[in-house]
């Protein structure tokens, strides 16, 4: 059978295992099941276990953390990646978030895209490979992952605990035409103590939500004298707002919001009112807290100003976000999130920002960090994605790297490789999530393709 019909009759099958999917609210819990991450993420992961044995597959479970199902019998393996934990379904639905309706060719339901509709398409892709009889010298191995939503601890346990490493595969949990570069991405924390004296005091400040957010709003209440406080009200910059209170003033900036990964698109609100505070006079250990911030990140999206605007042709130059500030009379925290490009390393710019903190008095509290991941676009895999991308649409394809991450990192050898297509929506971790009928077949064919192709 040829390899485009046999994916072709899946259809069917193909929709009823994603409805079932769907409907198993799958959301890490802490409850008292057991299972790592809770009972509902386990019963999908039992549920698309079962559906790869019906499928004729073996199949594999490493202690409820991570499953897969495997065709073939080579030495070398080819991996694909995906995840059946979705996040809560939040407000704002018109359909059931769990009941996997289709309406107007669509699939509706928390997890259609992201990713359970991903992973079904890859299943039934080898389910299509297997039927056509097409010869293959490498073992393919569908993973089905529970923790991408809130940290990948699947992965880590998998690789841990002696998973074997794939040759080389892909994570339908990203676009087309594919990612072969995702920057590294820093989350770190740093805490100042300080004095106050002289005729402004700091009382409260706070900012923003997260790291990896562009700050819309932050504030500062002060401790003043009415005549400081009107001055600055007379001479605040745009964006800024003033109030007199009974103590002092209370000054708001504003800004625009954005994602981390492209601070660039926004205004930094803390930067902006970092920048209003330097204004003031201040004195002592404050004084030199709030120069370093205004004066070294302000509102600078690069981290040029602290020494680290790294840059390479590939993915272009590091960013930087000051996401989050909470203060008081004493001292202040803050986070900061920043991702550097594809081909450095963390250590080409985490000792000189730790440097430039340490040096102006701020204490390191906390650092999370994800490699940056690249592989090279004259590699086989990126070479065999592009060629399927181009022969199943039509369309020209062309590497892209993104500020981002992936479930992609999570293993190695992995790149992202669809599900969504150049022009298509956001929707996921949306209301109302859903994957077109024709673009979960789409998918289907194009996994069927570069299985067949990276392991014949």
């Amino acid at each position: 059978m040829e390899l485009r019909d046999a994916v072709a009759a899946q259809q069917e099958e193909l929709l009823k295992s994603l409805q079932e999917s769907v409907r198993i609210r799958s959301v890490e819990e802490a409850d008292d099941s057991g299972f790592p991450y809770g009972e509902g993420v386990q019963r999908s992961l039992e549920h698309a276990l079962a559906t790869a044995r019906r499928c004729g597959f073996e199949t594999s479970d490493m202690d409820h953390q991570v499953g897969w199902c495997e065709y073939g019998s080579g030495e070398e393996m080819i991996a694909v990646l995906g995840h059946l934990d979705v996040v809560p379904e939040g407000d704002g639905w018109t359909v059931d978030p769990f009941g996997g309706e289709i309406r107007d060719g669509k699939v509706l339901g928390r997890g259609t895209m992201d990713d359970k509709g991903p992973v079904f398409a890859a299943l039934y892709a080898m389910k299509a490979l297997k039927e056509s009889g097409l010869p293959l010298r490498r073992r393919i191995r569908l993973m089905f992952g529970t923790n991408e939503e809130t940290g990948s601890a699947d992965m880590k346990y998998y690789i841990s605990h002696g998973g074997e490493l794939p040759l080389m595969g892909f994570t339908p949990d990203g676009e087309y035409p594919v990612i072969n570069g995702e920057k590294g991405i820093v989350n770190v924390a740093f805490r100042r103590q300080y004095s106050q004296s002289g005729p402004v005091r700091l009382v409260r400040l706070s900012g923003g939500s997260a790291p990896n957010v562009v700050p819309a709003a932050a504030s500062a209440e002060l401790r003043c004298s009415r005549e400081i406080a009107q001055e600055l009200r007379r001479t605040a910059p745009e964006k800024v707002v003033c109030t007199l209170t009974e103590e002092g003033v209370r000054i708001e900036a504003s800004g625009v919001g954005a994602h981390g990964s492209t601070p660039e698109q926004g205004e930094n609100a803390i930067g902006r009112l970092m920048q209003t505070l330097r204004k003031l006079p201040l004195e002592g250990d404050l004084k030199e807290a709030v120069e370093f911030l205004a004066g070294k990140v302000g509102m600078e999206t690069d981290g040029a100003s602290l020494g680290i605007a790294l840059y390479d042709e590939v993915s272009g130059g590091l960013t930087l976000n000051l996401g989050t500030i909470e203060g008081g009379e004493e001292e202040m925290n803050l986070r900061i999130n920043y991702r550097y490009p594809v081909t450095k390393q963390i250590e080409d710019c985490d000792p000189v920002l730790r440097r430039a903190f340490e040096e102006a008095g701020f204490q390191l509290t906390g650092q999370s960090h994800k490699k940056s991941l690249y592989v090279p676009e004259d590699s086989e895999l990126i070479q065999t994605l592009m060629k399927v991308y181009t022969e199943e649409t039509g369309l020209e394809a062309r590497p892209k790297s993104i500020g981002g991450g992936t479930y992609a990192k999570a293993i190695p050898n992995i790149v992202a490789f669809g599900p969504i297509f150049p022009g298509d929506e956001v929707r996921e971790h949306k209301p109302d999530e859903f994957i077109e009928v024709e673009k979960l077949m789409k998918n289907a064919q194009i996994i069927a393709q570069a299985l067949y192709d990276l392991a014949k």
